[in-house]
């Protein structure tokens, strides 16, 4: 029987993983090429995956809310040129396992797994594979370690399934739950099963159950969840280190406040101080190329292209990164259009892949909500992250023909963390320096 894999696509430079969202088809179904089969997020984009062929759905090996590593299978395509000889080969299959010796003793053996199939799972004690959607239930329901490694399961190769542990859970609640036994496994290794990455194990969290709780346990979304991965792995990987100056931001607001009217009339869009931002950060990247690359192992891989990611915040509490391409080759004009249109993409969840991959170096804009200073996490693969904080008027001491005094002057505190790895104190205080003379002499350009 001829079948099509279906594997879990590369959705961005840095992505090693997506979270399946939802299927938009189920065991049995009849798709064309093009038809949408699933949707995957991932910490920077959420994408519909069509079907490259023609088919019936034959199996579904992950289920909603599981995590993938990218290239592993996900779903079997029947070919549509094989389809009728699906009936033949079941009926076929069943009278072999009628007529096998064994077939009483796993009856279960010849179903098409729909929701049983391998996942990405963690190990527990004995070394048994969970999902987390099974690591997620158990926890919920206070079950330790221990008595889930006792608990049977009917899935793929002896896996506890959902259905298995939600039977387990109603069951213990009625009080009508036996000691669970030693649960026996196949012994030995698993045929074509893809080899899935290892990660921590996970202690189920115990939920309290009196009527004086004082809190409320709430599950990550599959964004967050990725999120909260890359940052940990950011801190992991890169040797963080952050260093701050404090910009005269007084020509860039007298601009601004001089330009938006004329502006917004003239390109439909309102202009913020973030397009300024990303031509000074662009101008400087070209002088400081270290600046602007990544890291593999020993090498230092310096970009050629300036392609600025704008952290944007969403209304689900998430971040998301879409990339300015080529920024340094951009207009002002051009810049405030692009993280316009990106802006309102992300928070309309219409970002294509396209315009989240790639990226450079990224400006997070916490002045936003009013904070003055912050220490970003790095954006991996990326050597480098600038914060902004919120513009204020301050008291200065200035220097004149005729002496300093003291004057209203507007502020801002620019944060850049970088990676110690690539870039030591000296280059990244002087890229900080150059990107806030960039801004201070604005009105110069």
């Amino acid at each position: 029987m001829s079948t099509f894999e279906i594997k879990m696509p590369k959705l961005g430079e840095s992505v090693t993983e997506g979270t399946i969202v939802s299927w938009s088809v189920k065991v049995g179904d009849s798709v064309n090429e093009d038809d949408t089969l699933f949707e995957v997020t991932t910490a920077k984009v959420n994408a519909e995956i069509p079907s490259p062929v023609a088919g019936t759905v034959l199996e579904i090996l992950f289920r909603t809310g599981e995590v993938v590593p990218v290239g592993v299978v996900v779903a079997l395509i029947q070919l549509q040129d094989e389809e009728n000889k699906k009936s033949d080969d079941k009926s076929e299959a069943k009278e072999q396992a009628a007529s096998s010796p064994d077939a009483d003793k796993s009856p279960a053996s010849t179903e098409v797994r729909e929701d049983n199939a391998p996942a990405k799972s963690v190990r527990s004690e004995t070394d048994r594979w969970y999902s987390p959607i099974v690591l997620s239930l158990a926890g919920e329901a206070g079950i330790t370690g221990k008595e889930l490694d006792l608990i049977p399961g009917t899935g793929y190769q002896g896996r506890l399934s959902k259905k298995d542990i939600t039977e387990y859970i109603n069951s213990k609640t009625n009080g009508s739950v036996s000691e669970p036994k030693t649960n026996k496994r196949p012994e030995g290794p698993v045929a074509n099963a893809p080899s899935l990455p290892k990660i921590s194990p996970v202690e189920p969290v115990s939920i309290a159950s009196s009527q004086n709780e004082d809190f409320v346990t709430v599950d990550m979304d599959p964004v967050g969840r990725i999120i909260a991965d890359r940052m940990v792995e950011s801190k992991n990987v890169s040797a963080h280190v952050t260093t701050v100056v404090e910009a005269d931001v007084t020509k860039l607001v007298g601009w601004r406040n001089n330009q938006k009217d004329a502006f917004l009339k003239r390109e439909g869009v309102s202009l913020t101080y973030m397009p300024a931002i990303v031509w000074a950060v662009s101008k400087a990247l070209k002088e400081f190329p270290r600046v602007n690359a990544s890291v593999e192992g020993y090498h230092y891989i310096l970009k050629r292209q300036i392609n600025i990611g704008i952290a944007v915040s969403l209304d689900d509490g998430n971040l998301v990164v879409p990339v300015i391409h080529d920024s340094d080759k951009l207009s002002l004009s051009g810049i405030a259009l692009a993280i316009d249109s990106a802006a309102k993409k992300a928070r309309s969840n219409k970002l294509t892949i396209g315009d989240i991959e790639g990226g450079t170096f990224t400006i997070t804009n916490f002045g936003t909500f009013r904070n003055i200073i912050g220490t970003p996490i790095i954006n991996q693969p990326q050597v480098a992250i600038l914060g902004v904080g919120c513009f204020e008027k301050k008291p200065a001491v200035i220097e004149t023909p005729e002496g300093d005094s003291i004057a209203i002057r507007h502020k801002a505190y620019l944060s850049l963390s970088y990676d110690h790895r690539i870039i030591n104190g000296a280059l990244g205080g002087a890229f900080l320096k150059r990107v806030a003379d960039l801004i201070e002499s604005w009105n110069t350009l």
